[in-house]
């Protein structure tokens, strides 16, 4: 019976990875509660546990006596000399090996209970030590199901969860597929920890990064900030600690093969590699390639960069639904507002068109208070608006942000109808006229000096702003690329 005991007990240092050591230790607390409950607390007793040679054994030492008052830590004399077969005398100690047997059945059941509790307890801990000291670190892992939108992963016999809010929205996910993510957080319940992974954050594309480029992974090129929307577009901000090596190309790699990987990795997401700069102004003017900037004024304070840019560069500036600016807003830091060349007024919205969301009652005490359009709204005072009855500052941060991203699509809108309109009067007098790219066209390959994998002609080279040293866009870098 002992070697069988200890028999499972090895199997479970196999299978589930525990210590020899810790596991033996668990076993001698068990078995020393089990003597402690038929015993008694002052039971004085020794447990041996030799996972070796699959022997367990338990020596009761009790007090010979010539009348015996606690049966559990005393015994008699004759007694002794019947068990043992040797001649004690009073005040000597008699040790007796204990047989499992002898512990009833109960006993036994609540030492069982009590280990794999332990076990448990233990399992948890090492899972939860394990992938909190890779937490950034990417794993792959096999997907076993899928339920409400959730992914669980098989990891090394671990469960990870890919919750819907860390999944690329454009990826279907079936059983049996292999995946790779990033480990993003462990969190601690009643049962095992909860490892969470991410193919969304961007310390995911960081990592990708990291193992394709050779340069990233050994510190001479660093990745300094990511804006990123998953599965859509992303911009990577990176900068070379060695003078001789272009960090855009390095990223780009010879045709775009190392990006390409990335991209394909990331179910096709546009990628946009820059150049990063200590100065703001080069560093906006870059991130919001491949649009041509005409001036930026900052406002160093309360982080925002109004930037004045020519009419035909508004769209390339806002980009499709305004990706453009906001991924460019976050890489850089700055609130980027942008102004239209020739005056700001020209797009509006009137009030009445937010009425829905503002609700019949507050749209007409903002009316009453003399906002009548979407931009009266945004540039009004905080205090003005604070005045206004069911207005709160989250609320205005919500309203302005709804509706400079309405401004931002109008805008947008109005420029694409106006280049059809164009596109349809060079047709009409037969002139024909250039074109970016066909609809449904195959996406176009990665210009090894443009560094992006994203749209729009970003080979132009966007002029600076300031005539700063370093101040030129890296995606017209003129240097060669280096080469895998």
């Amino acid at each position: 019976m002992n070697s069988e005991i200890v028999e499972s007990f090895a199997q479970m240092v196999r299978e589930k990875g525990i210590d020899k050591d810790i596991l033996t230790g668990i076993v001698e607390d068990v078995f020393s509660m089990m003597v402690r409950k038929k015993y008694g607390q002052d039971a004085k007793f020794d447990v041996v546990v030799n996972m070796d040679k699959g022997d367990i054994e338990i020596f009761l030492e009790r007090e010979v006596v010539e009348t015996v008052e606690n049966p559990m830590t005393q015994i008699d004399a004759q007694t002794a000399r019947e068990i043992s077969g040797e001649e004690l005398s009073v005040g000597e100690d008699f040790v007796e090996v204990i047989p499992l047997v002898t512990f009833g059945r109960r006993l036994v059941v609540s030492a069982k209970q009590n280990l794999n509790q332990r076990i448990k307890e233990i399992e948890r801990e090492s899972i939860y030590n394990e992938y909190s000291n890779t937490i950034g670190d990417i794993v792959v892992g096999e997907i076993y199901q899928i339920r409400r939108n959730e992914i669980l992963i098989n990891h090394n016999r671990n469960e990870l969860l890919l919750p819907k809010s860390e999944q690329i929205f454009k990826e279907r996910y079936k059983k049996g597929d292999t995946i790779r993510a990033v480990v993003k957080e462990v969190r601690k319940n009643a049962g095992n920890p909860v490892v969470v992974v991410s193919r969304a954050d961007p310390k995911f594309l960081s990592k990708l990064f990291e193992l394709e480029i050779p340069e990233i992974y050994d510190g001479i090129i660093e990745i300094k900030q990511i804006a990123r929307e998953p599965g859509e577009r992303a911009k990577v901000a990176v900068e070379s600690h060695d003078d001789r090596i272009d960090a855009v190309g390095a990223c780009v790699g010879m045709k775009g093969v190392r990006i390409h990987t990335i991209v394909r990795e990331l179910n096709n997401e546009n990628i946009d590699v820059i150049n990063f700069s200590e100065q703001p102004e080069v560093f906006i003017q870059r991130a919001l390639a491949p649009a041509k900037l005409k001036t930026i004024e900052l406002n160093d304070e309360a982080r925002t960069a109004n930037v004045l840019v020519a009419a035909d560069q508004v769209s390339l500036a806002i980009g499709r639904n305004g990706q453009n600016i906001r991924l460019a807003s976050k890489l850089t830091g700055y609130e980027i507002n942008l102004i239209k060349e020739g005056g700001e007024d020209e797009y509006d919205i009137e009030l009445v068109d937010f009425k829905e969301e503002l609700g019949e009652e507050l749209y007409l005490k903002m009316i009453d208070a003399g906002l009548e359009t979407a931009k009266d709204v945004i540039n009004a005072k905080l205090d003005t608006l604070l005045a206004i009855e069911g207005l709160t500052e989250e609320k205005i941060h919500e309203l302005r942000e709804m509706m400079k991203r309405d401004l931002e699509e109008a805008e947008v809108d109005d420029d694409e109808e106006e280049g059809e309109e164009e596109e349809e009067g060079e047709e009409e007098t037969g002139t024909q006229a250039g074109s970016a790219g066909t609809p449904g066209a195959e996406a176009p390959a990665v210009d090894a000096e443009a560094g992006t994998t994203g749209e729009g002609p970003a080979t132009e080279e966007a002029p600076p702003v300031d005539p700063a040293p370093g101040g030129e866009h890296a995606a017209a870098s003129k240097e060669e690329p280096t080469k895998d």
